[in-house]
């Protein structure tokens, strides 16, 4: 067995320590690649929320994924190609070619949102996660296909976006609706 979570150096390792790395999954695989990795010895973490969920002829309260089709799992990077043999995983995030590492604070912030969640019964409801800068593509009418910029957050539901000409230095301002965008992957 491949040792993924020590900071002991391997034989062709660096000997870096072991990080949190978000791992995408098939569609509804998150339970079994979350089983597999801690069954192999890497230190895996699938929140879950309970739900009411509704069938045909009964209504059930189950387990549901904060984040379908993710996973997050602690190891060192030299080993993502094991770890992306796990049966259900499609890949590891990464950013240009690279696995982007999650802080440890990060992973344990979801850890508590998660445990409150189930305590106090509330059901999240899933946005972007926007941040100032960040390039947008608007998907609905009557602005679908109009890409632009976040300039700011407002409120829950609310980002203010601006569309513009770089090369005459001019920008217009629109406040929309963020299940109205999808971020544009910057290469």
């Amino acid at each position: 067995m491949i040792d993924y979570t020590t900071s002991t150096p391997s034989s062709r390792g660096n000997g870096e320590p072991a990080s949190w790395y978000a791992l995408y999954t098939r569609a509804r695989h998150e339970k079994r690649v979350d089983a597999l990795l801690r069954e192999w010895g890497v230190e895996a973490y699938l929140p879950l929320v309970f739900r009411a969920r509704r069938w045909h002829d009964r209504k059930k309260v189950v387990p549901w994924p904060l984040f379908p089709s993710y996973v997050f799992a602690r190891f060192r990077s030299e080993v993502r190609y094991g770890v992306l043999q796990t049966p259900g995983v499609a890949s590891v995030v990464s950013c240009n070619g690279d696995p982007v590492p999650i802080p440890d604070d990060e992973i344990e912030n979801v850890r508590r949102f998660a445990t409150a969640l189930n305590e106090s019964g509330l059901q999240p409801e899933p946005t972007i996660f926007l941040e100032r800068g960040q390039p947008v593509r608007v998907v609905s009418e009557p602005f679908r296909g109009v890409e632009g910029v976040v300039l700011e957050r407002r409120g829950r539901w609310r980002a203010l976006v601006q569309v513009g000409v770089r090369a005459i230095g001019q920008g217009l301002k629109v406040e929309l609706d963020v299940r109205s965008l999808k971020l544009i992957a910057v290469s």
